[in-house]
């Protein structure tokens, strides 16, 4: 009786040995509406390597690419109602839930990637981030995606004034949608994942994004100019559904949140790079780039200087001020 004993109680511990890891695992759905290769993508399996490394194998994240899962808006919606754990979407898209998100997307404002670290890193930053869990949501990091740059099919861009008669598509967000209406644009809202097809079928002359969205999403096919105008810095934001983040123990907490931390220093690195490139990539590709002079770019700041008083109310004046002094001390200690 007792080897017998012993033979089931070896059975069932091997059983539940080879049950226990399977049953225990948790495969965290992260949409992006970016390719597989993008910066992005990249950030996001490397977040996944880190995230299992640190949970012991127990949380792991799959990466569903190019709008496979739809675009930022409707996937933002579904980790608020629980059907996906992850996103990446553009923080702008987060001011229909919280207005301040906004203020980082003022024309001209932020300078360099740097001054984008400090503030966004900084108090500034959790701030922001903290007014998500009472929205379904969970803010893990910011994600640089970059300056973002202007593209057309049809002239180049030297001075301010040719952006004026240019049917440009924006990301669905009025700052962005009055922004390119005061340099004389017909601002465009529309989702990423129409715009190739948008551009190729000529329902808009150009767009506007970072150079490393631009060459990933091989833009240079449907586009002849390009000018580095700068004028707006955006970011990503990496979201967790508050619904899932409820579910894990402090030890998944912790491993998620120390996964999130070291994944943003490898997507910072690797954007940054991959943006530095992308000129050349591009210039090699056909696109014909120009640069904003300083005098150009000052005339841009002018025209845009009433959209940026007018969102810095509707943002939220305590936040704008905020954010505005937290960018004078960053300059400072310089």
């Amino acid at each position: 009786m007792a080897f017998k004993t012993r033979t089931l109680l070896l059975a069932a511990a091997l059983m539940t040995a080879l049950a226990g890891p399977a049953a225990a695992q948790k495969v965290l759905k992260v949409g992006i509406g970016l390719s597989d290769d993008h910066p992005q993508g990249l950030a996001v399996k490397k977040f996944g390597e880190l995230l299992a490394q640190k949970s012991g194998g127990k949380l792991n994240a799959k990466l569903y690419a190019s709008g496979s899962l739809g675009n930022d808006v409707t996937m933002t919606s579904a980790l608020r109602g629980g059907t996906l754990e992850m996103t990446v979407p553009d923080s702008s898209t987060l001011v229909s839930l919280a207005k301040d998100f906004g203020v980082i997307n003022l024309p001209l404002t932020i300078n360099t990637e740097q001054e984008a670290d400090a503030l966004l890193d900084g108090p500034f930053g959790q701030k922001l981030l903290d007014k998500l869990p009472e929205k379904g949501l969970v803010g893990l990091a910011f994600w640089e995606n970059g300056f973002r740059h202007l593209t057309n099919s049809r002239r180049p861009i030297t001075k301010a004034d040719d952006i004026a008669g240019l049917k440009v598509r924006v990301i669905q967000n009025p700052l962005f949608i009055e922004s390119f209406a005061a340099l004389g644009a017909n601002a465009t809202p529309m989702p990423f994942t129409e715009l190739y097809s948008a551009m190729e079928q000529k329902a808009v002359d150009g767009q506007e994004n970072p150079g490393a969205t631009i060459l990933a999403s091989k833009f240079f096919e449907v586009q002849k100019h390009m000018v580095t105008s700068r004028h707006i810095y955006s970011a990503w934001v990496l979201l967790l559904s508050k619904k899932t983040w409820d579910g894990f123990s402090a030890d998944e907490k912790k491993a998620v949140q120390d996964a999130a931390r070291e994944a943003t220093l490898f997507e910072r690195k690797t954007i940054r790079d991959f943006s530095d490139k992308a000129l050349a990539e591009l210039k090699k590709e056909g696109l014909q780039i120009t640069e904003l002079p300083a005098a150009e770019q000052a005339r841009m700041r002018t025209k845009l200087a009433p959209v940026v008083a007018k969102f810095s109310k509707e943002f939220g004046e305590a936040t704008s001020k905020e954010m505005f002094a937290e960018l004078e001390r960053i300059r400072a200690r310089k």
